[in-house]
C-alpha cells in the first residue's frame, strides 16, 4: 500500500474508512494512523459528518477508503497484495466475510455519501479509494 505510505508524516491520518476492523487492517499494513468512521462496527455517530468535514479543511486525512457501500467489500481481496510497504513480507489479511460489520449508520453512510460526491476516486484491487486532496470539479 505503497499510495497510503506516500507523504504519510503530513497527515494525521493517511485514510479513513468505516469501522473499526478495517481501519486496522490498512493500519496494520502500512503502519501509519488510519481513522475508523463509526466505531468498531460503523455504527457510531462519530465522528460527525460536520466534525469530518472539518478534519478534510484541515488537511489531516489523505484518502477515504470505500467500497461503495462502506464496509469490507473486497478486503480480502486488497489483503492478497499488501506485502509491499511495511508489511515485512507478511500477508495481512481481513477474514471476516463480505459486509459482515460496518453497515453503517447513517452518520458513516452520510460521511460517505459526501466523499463520494466530492472527491475524485481512483480503484486499487477492487478498492476504491478517494483523494480529499482533489475535489471534483463543480
Amino acid at each position: 500500500m505503497k499510495l497510503l505510505q506516500k507523504g504519510a508524516s503530513t497527515y494525521t491520518w493517511v485514510a479513513a474508512t468505516v469501522g473499526a476492523q478495517s481501519s486496522a487492517t490498512y493500519q496494520l499494513a502500512t503502519d501509519q494512523p488510519v481513522m475508523d468512521i463509526g466505531g468498531f462496527t460503523g455504527s457510531d455517530p462519530a465522528p460527525t459528518l460536520s466534525e469530518f468535514k472539518k478534519y478534510v479543511r484541515q488537511g489531516k486525512i489523505h484518502y477515504f477508503i470505500s467500497n461503495g457501500r462502506g464496509s469490507f467489500g473486497n478486503m480480502k481481496q486488497m489483503g492478497k497484495t499488501l506485502q509491499d510497504g511495511n508489511t515485512n513480507g507478511k500477508k495481512v489479511e481481513n477474514n471476516a466475510p463480505n459486509g459482515a460489520m460496518g453497515r453503517g449508520s447513517n452518520t458513516s453512510s452520510s460521511i460517505t455519501n459526501w466523499v463520494q460526491k466530492n472527491f475524485k476516486s481512483k480503484t486499487v484491487d477492487g478498492v476504491t479509494l478517494y483523494d480529499l486532496t482533489q475535489p471534483k470539479s463543480k
